[in-house]
């Protein structure tokens, strides 16, 4: 292991790209632990801030994960994600069984909050004002993959079921259609990148420097009125997110 200390490159992106091709290769299993950060320095002959940084460029990226106290390993296989809004409603207003299949949603909590800045501005409501919300968390076999929350105007979900803390044997969308009598016919999905709060660190269980990314999803009537705002947050280095769809064909002249 080597560096060249005449490059342009700085030495600890030097031994971040180095790490990274010996995973890709295999030298270095999922799940397996690397060597200690001074045995790292030692083998490079650099100080130990040097790898540390290398370190934490390959945590943000996904391809290492630390533990406290345990050590720094090869991340798993990153998650592929299909659960942009179009895969929660699937192709034919049904619950989506390939979701279901490899997703476990745990409702965690349900009752009225403040509504927080973008879910107010959906909904076109001042700040704070209160709303009833359904919190839920994703888990795959090994570990939380997703934080989210439902938000419904009192006006429609008030003294519901939407309000109390029970789960249905239906998709959500299709528990509000029947209760405000209100079909969802359009959405908009909203993705962006941005640090974690405390709260959902600890929950996806990443460090609080680790990006997450973050959906907006509005769904509307068919009077183009809002029903719903959901969120739904992941962490951003072990998310992939894929939309598959048809590109349409020319127009004859």
């Amino acid at each position: 292991m080597t560096i060249n200390p005449g490059a342009a490159e700085f030495p600890h992106r030097q031994i971040a790209s180095q790490i990274r091709a010996q995973v890709r290769r295999g030298d270095w299993a999922p799940g397996e632990r690397l060597p200690s950060i001074p045995a790292i320095a030692t083998n490079y002959g650099v100080a130990k801030q040097t790898v540390q940084r290398a370190v934490d460029q390959l945590r943000v990226e996904g391809v290492l994960i630390t533990k406290p106290g345990s050590g720094t390993y090869v991340r798993g296989t990153k998650r592929r994600l299909n659960r942009l809004s179009r895969g929660r409603y699937g192709a034919y207003r049904g619950y989506h069984s390939d979701l279901a299949a490899r997703y476990r949603q745990q409702l965690t909590e349900v009752g009225r909050a403040p509504a927080p800045a973008e879910v107010a501005d959906a909904f076109g409501v001042a700040d704070g004002v209160e709303l009833v919300v359904r919190r839920h968390l994703v888990r795959t076999q090994d570990a939380a993959v997703e934080v989210g929350a439902s938000w419904f105007r009192l006006a429609d979900a008030a003294g519901t079921s939407l309000e109390r803390h029970e789960a249905f044997g239906r998709p959500l969308y299709q528990e509000a259609e029947e209760v405000t009598g209100r079909r969802y016919v359009s959405a908009t999905d909203s993705v962006s990148a941005r640090q974690p709060s405390r709260d959902e660190a600890e929950v996806l269980q990443i460090r609080p420097d680790t990006p997450v990314l973050h959906l907006l999803h509005i769904a509307y009537d068919t009077a183009h009125k809002v029903i719903e705002v959901a969120q739904a947050t992941w962490p951003g280095p072990m998310t992939t997110l894929t939309e598959e769809y048809k590109v349409p064909a020319p127009r004859e002249s």
